[in-house]
């Protein structure tokens, strides 16, 4: 495996948002725990720290009724004033990207700030795989990042879809990794 280049790689995670979180509470501790541990190591080996969450305004004005997914998301009645998950320890200078859609780069800035910065290699982990994770690694390979994803921080309610996913069409994009893998990247 390729050396980690830490000024030029980022850790994005994905959707590790209290709403979230709330929908799946038998998974949530050791998905924080295991985050956590990748957030502190990346925080350490100084690479980047990125939090994207999924957010709307009152009223859902950004779902279009045209928009199957959005229509669903608009029906839960979450994802309004939600935050990250207090468990990752976010800093104060680690960006937070709100998105209105699956992908954490379809209409907001994320690419682009990542650009300037000089990233070229991210470390993706979210919840859920089906979703932002998959709709966030598509764009991404599709824009040239390096990609690595974190299968032990990543996180889908059909766990055959999840498997698959990961042999699949992740392998394919990215270079998946066990947290332990991750763990000696970043050591």
């Amino acid at each position: 495996m390729e050396a980690l280049a830490p000024a030029h790689t980022a850790l994005v995670v994905m959707h590790y948002q209290t709403d979230i979180l709330g929908l799946f509470p038998s998974v949530a501790p050791a998905l924080l725990a295991n985050t956590r541990k990748l957030c502190d190591a990346a925080r350490a080996r100084g690479v980047s720290v990125y939090f994207a969450n999924l957010r709307f305004s009152p009223g859902y004005p950004e779902v279009s009724p045209l928009n199957k997914n959005g229509q669903g998301i608009k029906q839960l009645g979450l994802f309004l004033d939600d935050r990250t998950a207090p468990e990752l320890g976010q800093q104060a200078h680690e960006p937070l990207v709100i998105a209105h859609r699956a992908s954490v780069f379809f209409g907001t800035g994320l690419e682009a700030r990542l650009r300037a910065q000089g990233v070229d290699s991210l470390i993706l982990v979210g919840i859920a795989s089906t979703g932002v994770v998959l709709s966030s690694v598509a764009y991404a390979s599709d824009a040239d990042f390096r990609l690595y994803t974190v299968e032990d921080c990543c996180y889908d309610p059909d766990p055959v879809v999840h498997e698959h996913l990961f042999s699949t069409a992740f392998d394919s994009r990215t270079t998946v990794l066990s947290l332990a893998d991750a763990l000696r990247l970043l050591d």
